[in-house]
């Protein structure tokens, strides 16, 4: 974490220009990694990537003009220096990035196993369903079965009667 002014003496601005870029337009995309602690801004890495990277963009889009400027006053002492901190950005954002995609192989990792989990128990759930219909057709067959042997006996037996019928035998 750092504060306005740390991440404004990297970029080699001043601490009021780096906060009205915050407060600006980077307000909404660098809110959720800020915080105030006793009147400070603290600004979490992610966010200091979004405002390192903004001031890199607008420092490119002016590209040559910078360049020639630079070379006019200073020579390649002041070249040297830009590109450092050019280079300093853009290690933070591989660093970030990096970072943010071994993050993302672990929640994928951790997804994987949950599904292979998911589809075990849904393979075992489709067997015992299966071993339940089987169940059930075997004592439908029985039943059948049974009942039929039942119809085939001998015809000397006579029709059994309901208790209905036994009951008012008249």
């Amino acid at each position: 974490m750092k504060t306005i002014r740390q991440i404004a003496d990297e970029i080699g601005v001043s601490k009021q220009t780096v906060y009205k870029r915050y407060k600006g337009k980077l307000h909404t995309v660098c809110a959720p990694y800020a915080h105030t602690e006793q009147g400070v801004l603290y600004i979490e890495e992610q966010g200091e990537t979004l405002i390192k990277q903004d001031f890199l963009q607008k420092e490119c889009s002016v590209g040559a003009h910078t360049y020639a400027h630079t070379e006019r006053s200073n020579g390649e002492v002041l070249e040297q220096s830009e590109n450092v901190g050019v280079i300093a950005v853009l290690q933070t954002t591989i660093d970030t990035l990096q970072g943010q995609l071994a993050i993302k192989d672990k929640q994928i990792e951790d997804l994987n196993a949950r599904l292979s989990e998911s589809n075990a128990a849904l393979v075992a759930a489709q067997q015992t369903a299966q071993a339940a219909q089987a169940l059930h057709a075997g004592t439908i067959q029985q039943q059948l079965t049974s009942g039929t042997d039942q119809s085939e006996g001998s015809g000397d037996e006579p029709k059994k009667q309901g208790w209905f019928s036994r009951l008012f035998r008249g």
